[in-house]
C-alpha cells in the first residue's frame, strides 16, 4: 500500500511539473509571437514606402517598453497576485504575460487610433485634460485599490509565516494547511479578491492600471508615433512601434512573473528555512505593494478632489518608474541567500541526499 501511494504521489509529481513546462514554453512562445509580429509589421512597411524609419526609433519604442516593465506598480501587481495564486495551492505561469498584454492593449490601442488620425487621442494624453484626469482617477484606483487589498492580504501571510516558524522552533508538527492564510483578515480580504482566479483576469487589471497614461515612456511613445506619421511613413511601419513596445514590456514582465514563481515556488524539506525565506519575501512583497498603494492612492486623492497639501502634492510628484529595479534586485538578493544557505546546507548534510 505505501508502495502504490508513493508511485501515484511520483506520477503526479511528474505530471504536475510537465504541465507547468507546458504553460511557461507557452508563455516564452507568445512573447516570441509578438516580437515576430512586430517585426513582420517593419518589413512589410518597409517593402511598401520608400520612406524609411530609423531604426533609432524603433530601438527607443523597444527599450522604453522595457523599461516601463521595471515601474514599481508593474512589479507589485505581479509579485503579489503570483504570491496569492501560489498560496491557492497554483503554480501560475503567465502572470506577468497577461498583467504585460492588458497594459499593452491600451497603448496599441491608443498608437493605432493615432496612425489612424483619430485626433481626440490627444485630449487622453495632454496632462489637464478632463478626459487624460478621467482616466488617471480610474486607472489609479484601481491600481491603488488592488495593490492595498493584496498587499494587506500577503502582509497578514508573511505574519503567519512568522508565528509558524516559532511553532515549529517550539517543537510542534504543521501541515500545508496552517500555512494557507486563515482568520478574519483573510476572509475579509478574500471577498474582494474571488474574481481574480487565473491569469486571464490580470489580463483586465493590467488594461485598468494601463488607462492612466500615467508614464513619460507612454505618452512619448505616442508622440514619436505621431511624427512619424506626419513624415510619412508607412502605416504598417507606424504600427509596429506600439508592437515594439509592447514586445519589450511583455518579454521583462513574463521574465518577471517566471523568476517570481520560481522564488515562491523554491521549497525545502527544512520547515523552519522555507517558512523563513516565506516570510521575508512574502513581507518585502506586501510592504511593495501597500508602498505604491499608498502613492497611488495619494495622486488620485490629489487630483480628483484638486488639493494643494503638500503631502498628496508630493505623492502626486513620485515617479516609481527606477524604483522597480531596486525591488527586483532585493527579491534576488534575498532568493539567492536563501539558495546559498540550502545548498551548503544540504551538502553538508549527506543524509538529506
Amino acid at each position: 500500500m505505501t508502495r502504490t501511494d508513493g508511485s501515484t504521489a511520483v506520477t503526479r509529481t511528474a505530471v504536475s511539473e510537465w504541465s507547468l513546462r507546458s504553460r511557461v514554453l507557452a508563455t516564452l512562445g507568445a512573447v516570441v509571437l509578438l516580437h515576430v509580429l512586430a517585426l513582420g509589421m517593419l518589413g512589410a512597411g518597409a517593402l511598401e514606402s520608400s520612406v524609411p524609419l530609423s531604426i533609432g526609433l524603433v530601438i527607443t519604442c523597444y527599450l522604453t517598453g522595457v523599461k516601463h516593465s521595471y515601474d514599481w506598480d508593474h512589479i507589485a501587481a505581479i509579485d503579489n497576485s503570483t504570491r496569492r495564486f501560489i498560496s491557492q495551492g497554483k503554480r501560475p505561469a503567465s502572470v506577468g504575460l497577461a498583467f504585460s498584454l492588458g497594459h499593452s492593449s491600451v497603448v496599441i490601442l491608443a498608437g493605432v487610433l493615432v496612425v489612424l488620425g483619430a485626433t481626440f487621442v490627444s485630449s487622453f494624453i495632454e496632462e489637464g485634460t478632463t478626459a487624460n484626469t478621467a482616466l488617471g482617477i480610474i486607472g489609479g484606483t484601481v491600481s491603488g485599490v488592488f495593490l492595498l487589498v493584496l498587499g494587506t492580504y500577503n502582509a497578514t501571510a508573511s505574519v503567519r509565516s512568522w508565528r509558524l516558524r516559532r511553532a515549529v522552533a517550539d517543537g510542534q508538527q504543521i501541515t500545508e494547511k496552517d500555512m494557507r492564510s486563515q482568520g478574519l483578515i483573510a476572509r475579509v480580504l478574500d471577498r474582494p479578491l474571488q474574481r481574480v482566479k487565473s491569469p486571464r483576469n490580470i489580463y483586465v487589471l493590467g488594461f485598468l492600471f494601463g488607462l492612466g497614461f500615467d508614464t513619460a515612456g507612454t505618452v512619448s511613445l505616442l508622440i514619436i508615433t505621431a511624427s512619424a506619421s506626419v513624415a510619412g511613413v508607412s502605416t504598417w511601419t507606424l504600427i509596429s512601434l506600439p508592437f515594439f513596445f509592447a514586445a519589450g514590456m511583455c518579454l521583462c514582465d513574463s521574465l518577471n512573473g517566471l523568476a517570481v514563481l520560481r522564488m515562491y515556488g523554491s521549497t525545502w524539506r527544512n520547515p523552519m528555512r522555507k517558512l523563513g525565506f516565506n516570510a521575508v519575501i512574502t513581507g518585502i512583497s506586501a510592504v511593495s505593494a501597500l508602498f505604491i498603494a499608498f502613492i497611488t492612492v495619494g495622486a488620485v486623492l490629489n487630483t480628483a478632489f484638486d488639493l494643494n497639501d503638500p503631502l498628496t502634492t508630493f505623492l502626486a510628484s513620485v515617479d516609481l518608474g527606477h524604483a522597480g529595479l531596486l525591488l527586483i534586485a532585493g527579491l534576488l538578493a534575498v532568493w539567492g541567500i536563501f539558495a546559498l544557505v540550502h545548498r551548503s546546507s544540504w551538502r553538508a548534510s549527506p543524509a538529506l541526499h
